[in-house]
């Protein structure tokens, strides 16, 4: 059966149509959807219902969606009015006290309204950023740090158990040039003639990890064994470059649960044993004293090497263990970030996974497109401070962390984001997280001088069909959709529809207030006005939240 809504009053509306179609004895269509019709006069909600059941009983849809409508409760559903519409949509429109009415339910679950239970449960693996720490995470980092931190909060809210992880790519020729690089900066900042590795790092973050190393200890690393030393300078810089990646993303606001090594694959024979496995399920074989992944069979457009003819591993081949290691430690779903550049990784990683014998559906990728950065009108390609990329951590300090998460998230991921540094760190209503958190801070005032003027709410005193016209209705409907823009949003894995809905809400309540006289009125009327209010407030913090921006009290 299709996925019923959340929203108090379109739920009921929900359950009514169902009940409808069940007493006609047809069944329940897998696709059937309730939604507001493109334009507003045409209703509050329309059905494609008769549309999908045409199909299956093969009969006009016009005169299924004519019977269908006759069958409907109009009165127990609070309905005004019912229309059939070509070629068979039933167009719904709802009393206004229909809406105003689900107020009540609402108030009384507080905080915790718009917790929705999609998830029941399902144990899923985010894994995002993932960087190598041989650099300084840069801004297409920060978009995949709070995509990604974002959709966490926003699935756990829907009723997952949810892991955030990083995977630190700690073993390989990657961190060998990093330690390489670090060592001859290290020379080099001491008088001696050092090159760089031709494929090393050349970035000013390693130049200043030198020299940190210099304050502490010296010259002292000259004098040990070059095996000695190049070891350190692997542990060491590793352990400083991965301390600085958490160091930046905390100041983003982000966190996460497991840091999973790479080079933990190596020690526990992690490797081998997903080989073996593969080996087993007759997936591996040979060619060119090579050997292969037979991805064709499960989708993937050509074999993949995962041991090549020197005896080393592709770098294909610690990803399958990888993702092995996750789903053996229980998790029903994962969901990988990934940059634009790993788009044709992923038919092959669903191969591999379906190889093990796994389900590749367990498997869900999200393709994160490039971050533009423009001041002043134009694009800015290049950091002033290191004249590479600009970093995390540079945007983090010029717009923010509540600015650049917001930006950062309201587009969808699998989309080019423009990023207006000019707007980010303007304080006013052109900034929609301004706009946003402004519209928060407005009702706590609104409250503060509720308490001065001895006008505190109650929700016994107030009349809430009092608010079924005008903008007052327009924030009620608002309100009462919450549930559902974080289950939609949830499912699709896209949490710039919880930004939008957001700003929506922020601008409902800005019209609302500025045209309404909210204290100072009759009792029944203020009431109601201030607990509309309040349960606007209580959703802006919640949603905020989520985007894991804060909810001010005053601005």
């Amino acid at each position: 059966m299709a996925y019923a809504p959340q929203d108090p009053v379109r739920a009921a509306l929900w359950d009514g149509l169902v009940q409808a179609i069940g007493h006609q004895q047809w069944p329940i269509p897998e696709a059937m959807t309730l939604t507001p019709p493109p334009q507003e006069e045409q209703g509050d909600y329309a059905t494609n219902a008769a549309l999908l059941l045409a199909r299956e009983l093969r009969q006009p849809p016009m005169e299924i969606a004519q019977r269908l409508a006759t069958a409907l409760d109009r009165r127990s559903l609070g309905l005004a009015s019912v229309e059939v519409a070509p070629p068979g949509f039933i167009n719904l429109r709802l009393l206004p006290q229909t809406f105003t009415s689900a107020l009540p339910g609402v108030l009384a679950k507080g905080e915790a309204y718009g917790q929705v239970d999609l998830g029941q449960g399902e144990r899923i693996n985010v894994e995002f950023v993932s960087a190598n720490p041989t650099g300084d995470l840069h801004v297409g980092h920060a978009r995949w740090a709070a995509v990604g931190d974002s959709l966490c909060n926003l699935l756990a809210f829907a009723g997952y158990d949810v892991t955030r992880e990083y995977y630190i790519n700690d073993a390989g020729r990657q961190i060998d040039l990093m330690a390489d690089s670090l060592e001859a900066r290290y020379r080099q900042l001491l008088g001696q003639s050092a090159e760089i590795p031709p494929d090393g790092y050349h970035g000013e973050d390693l130049r200043a990890l030198a020299q940190e190393l210099i304050d502490r200890q010296g010259d002292v690393l000259l004098a040990e064994d070059p095996h000695v030393r190049h070891d350190f300078f692997k542990a060491w810089g590793l352990q400083r470059k991965m301390a600085v990646i958490r160091e930046d993303l905390e100041a983003l606001g982000v966190h996460f649960d497991v840091w999973f090594s790479e080079r933990s694959l190596y020690e526990g024979k992690e490797v081998e044993a997903a080989l073996d496995q593969l080996r087993r399920r007759g997936a591996l074989y040979e060619q060119d004293q090579a050997v292969w992944l037979r991805t064709t069979a499960y989708g993937d457009d050509k074999d993949r090497v995962v041991i090549k003819s020197d005896g080393s591993y592709t770098y294909f081949a610690p990803d399958i263990a990888y993702h092995r290691n996750k789903l053996e430690r229980g998790y029903d779903r994962l969901i990988d970030i990934f940059g634009a550049d790993h788009h044709g990784y992923v038919p092959r990683l669903r191969a591999a996974i379906a190889a093990l014998g796994y389900d590749a559906q367990r498997l869900e990728v999200l393709i994160g497109q490039v971050v533009r950065l423009f001041q002043d009108g134009q694009e800015v390609k290049m950091s002033k401070r290191t004249g590479r990329l600009v970093t995390l951590r540079e945007l983090t300090e010029l717009v923010g962390k509540e600015s650049a998460r917001y930006f950062l998230t309201m587009r969808s991921i699998n989309t080019a984001l423009d990023f207006d540094l000019d707007l980010a760190r303007t304080q006013s209503n052109a900034n929609p997280v301004y706009y946003v958190q402004y519209a928060h801070a407005r009702i706590a005032s609104l409250l503060r001088q509720a308490e001065q003027s001895g006008e505190t709410f109650h929700a016994s005193q107030a009349d809430w069909s009092l608010l079924g016209e005008g903008n007052a209705l327009a924030v009620v409907k608002a309100v009462l959709t919450y549930p559902d823009v974080i289950a939609e949003a949830a499912r699709a894995r896209a949490p710039h529809r919880l930004n939008a809905y957001l700003y929506e809400l922020a601008g409902v309540f800005h019209a609302f207030y500025n045209q309404n006289r909210i204290l100072g009125q009759a009792l029944p009327l203020t009431q109601a006005r201030l607990g509309l209010s309040i349960l606007v407030g209580q959703i802006l913090r919640s949603g905020l939240r989520i985007l894991g921006i804060t909810a001010p009290e005053q601005m």
